[in-house]
C-alpha cells in the first residue's frame, strides 16, 4: 500500500486542528442511553430463531436477541425493546478461521426493535455465511467532571459525517486523506501527552459490496485522539467507503462504565494507556501470546464471568486484517479471546490490532 495517501491525511489534519463539529443540545442521559450486544453462532437459523443466551446483553426490559438468514451472507440481527430508527453506532467482527469478513449494511428500527443488517463476504468476495458478534449503542449528553473514562463514535456517508457523538462534547472530525483513507479526530478524549485508549472500526456498506476498513495508524495531539482509517475492496485495493468508529477509554466499547465495568482493552502494538482492565487494577494487566502464526491470544484477567462480548479491528499498513478466530473462552475468573490476522488472499499472516472485551456486569 502506498503511504502517501497517509501523509496526505497528516497535512489535512494540521488545516483541521481548530475544527470540530458541533453538536445539537445534548440530552441529560449519559452514556450510554440505549445498547445492545450478541453473537451470531450459527449465520444460517431462520428469521427470527434465538440467539446464542449465554453472549447477549442490553438494555431492554424483556425479550431476547433474534436473527436469521435471509440471503447468502446476509443476516438480520433484532435487538428487542430499544429501536432508535438509525441513530448509534454498529460494530460487527467476524468469528472464523478462513478470513471471511463483514460489513453493515444498514440499521433501523421495527416496532420497538433495533434492527442491525449485516453482510459477509468470503475471501475474493462471494457472499458467505460466517459467524460474527455485533453491537450497537447510543448515545446522548456529557459526561460531568470527575467522569470516568471517555467514549465517542461516528458514523461517516459518502459525503462526510453521518452523525457523531463525543462524551466531551466537543464533537468530531473526519478528514479524507486520499482515496480509501480517512482521518478521524476525537477530540479531548485522551489522556493528555500519550496515547491512550481503543479504537473500532466496521466498514459500512449499504450496496452490499465487499468491504474492510481498520486502523492504519493511531496516535495523539494532546488529549485528542487521532485514527487513520483505511478502506479496502476484496482485491485489497484502497476504496472509498462507508464506515463506523468509535473509541473509548477506561470504560466499555458499548460506552457505559459502572454498569457495566467489567472491561478490558488491549492494542497489540501500541504503549501508553492502550492496555486497560478493570477490576484487574488498571493498565498493563492483559497479555497477549502467539501460538502460531498470525494468531494471538489475549488474556483478559478477572473477566471471564457473566454475559460476555469482544471486537477486533485489524492495525497497521497494507490490507492485511483480523478478527475472531473462535469463540472466547471463560476459565474462572479470566477471559482468553482468540485472534486471527490473514493477508488479502486469506492466508494468517503477523499484524498487529486494537481488541476490546467487556460484559454485562
Amino acid at each position: 500500500m502506498r503511504v502517501r495517501p497517509l501523509v496526505r491525511a497528516v497535512a489535512v489534519l494540521a488545516a483541521l486542528a481548530a475544527v470540530t463539529l458541533g453538536l445539537s443540545a445534548p440530552a441529560q442521559a449519559a452514556t450510554a442511553d440505549r445498547w445492545g450486544f450478541a453473537y451470531v453462532n450459527d449465520p444460517t437459523v431462520a428469521v427470527w430463531t434465538n440467539l446464542d443466551p449465554a453472549h447477549q446483553a442490553g438494555t431492554w426490559a424483556a425479550g431476547t436477541v433474534q436473527g436469521g438468514k435471509i440471503a447468502p451472507g446476509r443476516f438480520l440481527v433484532k435487538f428487542p425493546g430499544i429501536g432508535l430508527g438509525s441513530r448509534g453506532n454498529v460494530h460487527v467482527t467476524p468469528v472464523n478461521r478462513d478470513g471471511s469478513y463483514c460489513a453493515i449494511l444498514r440499521w433501523y428500527s421495527s416496532g420497538a426493535d433495533e434492527i442491525v443488517d449485516v453482510q459477509c463476504h468470503r475471501v475474493g468476495g462471494a457472499n458467505a455465511d460466517t459467524r460474527f458478534t455485533v453491537l450497537w449503542t447510543v448515545s446522548s449528553g456529557v459526561l460531568p467532571p470527575g467522569s470516568t473514562g471517555s467514549y465517542a463514535s461516528v458514523q461517516y456517508g459518502t459525503t462526510g459525517i453521518v452523525q457523531a457523538y463525543n462524551s466531551t462534547g466537543f464533537g468530531v472530525v473526519v478528514a479524507p486523506g486520499g482515496i480509501g483513507f480517512y482521518l478521524v479526530r476525537f477530540p479531548m478524549v485522551g489522556t493528555p501527552g500519550q496515547l491512550s485508549g481503543n479504537v473500532q472500526v466496521t466498514a459500512v456498506q449499504p450496496n452490499g459490496m465487499p468491504r474492510r476498513c481498520k486502523v492504519a495508524k493511531f496516535d495523539f495531539t494532546g488529549s485528542d485522539a487521532l485514527a487513520y482509517v483505511a478502506c479496502f475492496d476484496q482485491l485489497g485495493n484502497p476504496v472509498n467507503s462507508e464506515f463506523t468508529a468509535s473509541y473509548h477509554r477506561e470504560r466499555s466499547v458499548i460506552a457505559s462504565f459502572g454498569p457495566p465495568k467489567y472491561i478490558g482493552y488491549l492494542f497489540s502494538a501500541g504503549g501508553g494507556q492502550t492496555n486497560f482492565n478493570y477490576p484487574a487494577g488498571g493498565f498493563g494487566f492483559n497479555s497477549v501470546v502467539s501460538p502460531a502464526v498470525g494468531r494471538y491470544l489475549i488474556k483478559y484477567p478477572r473477566l471471564g464471568f457473566d454475559f460476555t462480548h469482544a471486537q477486533v479491528t485489524g492495525y497497521g499498513n497494507g490490507s492485511n486484517y483480523c478478527h475472531l478466530t473462535d469463540l472466547w473462552i471463560t476459565p474462572w475468573p479470566d477471559a482468553q479471546v482468540d485472534v486471527l490476522c490473514f493477508d488479502n488472499a486469506g492466508v494468517p499472516k503477523p499484524h498487529a490490532f486494537l481488541t476490546t472485551f467487556t460484559n454485562k456486569g
